[in-house]
């Protein structure tokens, strides 16, 4: 069991993305509906939170509910849109107490009106909290993001504000959902898939990725102690080799 005190505190990722996957198979296991998992996933989110941010996690985002999704039945949709909204609600005491700030990306006007008032108000109650900032990723993906992206260059280089030449990877950065934080260090994927699922696309060119078999409803703060710890275990090394990493 990995402790904390195997943790080194200073090599802590400042942003960790999580894609929390497993919630069907973990209900139809136990001979429930995938709702059913869903529900008993709040668990494993309060304990990921309390955990990334009592380590010294900046940001830590979590792919809640991606624009594929959508095509999901329609009740396990309603189900899910109805969970949001009462554990928004629910934990939003919980982060104004530990100074957790709140955010989110991705097409927020595609979410019903509830969900889109209860998560307004989260974020207004805890925007100043300094202490980490919870992203929660809702109608989000990687290829929106980044047709957004490049839709609104677009009008920028129409209106004159924007030259063609002047486009740079730092430029396109600016214009994604995800400009006002760093791009994530360390990816977490839970049930053992080895894919990202349209999360992130161009803001995991760099990630260290993480792959779990444990389910996300059964996740709890020993493994992302586990995920922290692989982490540092490893060599970033961003195209260099291992001695110009020494070097430097």
């Amino acid at each position: 069991m990995t402790g904390k005190a195997e943790i080194d505190t200073h090599k802590i990722p400042s942003h960790v993305a999580v894609i929390m996957d497993g919630n069907g198979r973990w209900a139809k296991q136990r001979g429930g509906l995938r709702v059913f998992g869903h529900q008993s996933a709040i668990t494993a989110v309060r304990e990921t939170v309390e955990e990334a941010a009592e380590l010294g996690v900046r940001y830590l985002t979590l792919y809640a509910f991606s624009t594929e999704n959508w095509n999901r039945p329609a009740l396990e949709v309603m189900a899910l849109m109805q969970l949001l909204v009462h554990t928004i609600r629910q934990e939003t005491a919980t982060l104004l107490k530990n100074s957790i700030r709140l955010e989110a990306i991705g097409d927020i006007s595609t979410l019903p009106a509830n969900c889109q008032r209860e998560l307004a108000e989260a974020m207004e109650l805890t925007k100043a909290g300094n202490r980490m900032t919870l992203v929660l990723a809702l109608s989000y993906s990687g290829r929106w993001d980044l047709t957004q992206a490049a839709k609104r260059m677009a009008v920028d280089v129409a209106s004159g504000q924007l030259q063609p030449t002047d486009v740079t990877e730092a430029v396109v950065a600016r214009y994604l959902v995800t400009a006002n934080m760093p791009d994530p260090e360390l990816l977490i994927r839970t049930s053992g898939e080895q894919r990202i699922s349209n999360f992130l696309l161009w803001q995991l060119a760099y990630t260290e990725l993480y792959i779990t078999d444990v389910l996300w409803p059964d996740f709890r703060k020993q493994h992302f102690r586990e995920a922290i710890l692989a982490y540092q275990g490893r060599e970033r090394r961003f195209g260099k080799t291992s001695e110009q990493i020494a070097v430097s």
